[in-house]
């Protein structure tokens, strides 16, 4: 006499469906994430140690196919030298804007912050250079 168990499978639990537009949201945070740890020279193992999360869970937060926790963004801003409001793309306005055209110099500041970290830090370096050539200028006369 053969007896067979009936195996009863229960569905997986899926997570909660987000709309289109949170989705739209976590890839345009996985690209900012992306952007931002190369920026900064890391691997997605680096950034996944530091974070003690897997390499895969970082590799689906920069896919925008995972949501990455609430808790651990302070964290990954962190580690990419960034704000909250820079990692989650909601950029603030630190000055206030006078009427008008920008200044050269205020038009200057805007392009160099949207270069990657690197050119910053290079650019930073070169009028650092400049502006002790100046100030030692200044006092010789």
């Amino acid at each position: 006499m053969v007896i067979k168990s009936q195996v009863i499978r229960t569905p997986p639990k899926m997570a909660a469906s987000i709309s289109s537009e949170e989705q739209l949201f976590m890839i345009a945070l996985g690209n900012r994430i992306t952007a931002l740890r190369k920026d900064a020279g890391l691997t997605q193992t680096q950034l996944a140690q530091t974070l003690n999360v897997s390499q895969q869970a970082v590799q689906s937060w920069e896919a925008g196919r995972r949501r990455i926790q609430i808790s651990v963004l302070p964290a990954v801003a962190g580690l990419l030298s960034v704000s909250l409001e820079t990692l989650l793309g909601e950029e603030i306005e630190h000055t206030p804007r006078k009427r008008g055209p920008a200044s050269r110099l205020e038009q200057q500041i805007q392009i160099i912050s949207q270069l990657p970290k690197s050119k910053q830090k290079f650019v930073s370096e070169m009028l650092d250079t400049v502006i002790t050539q100046a100030q030692q200028a200044g006092t010789d006369s």
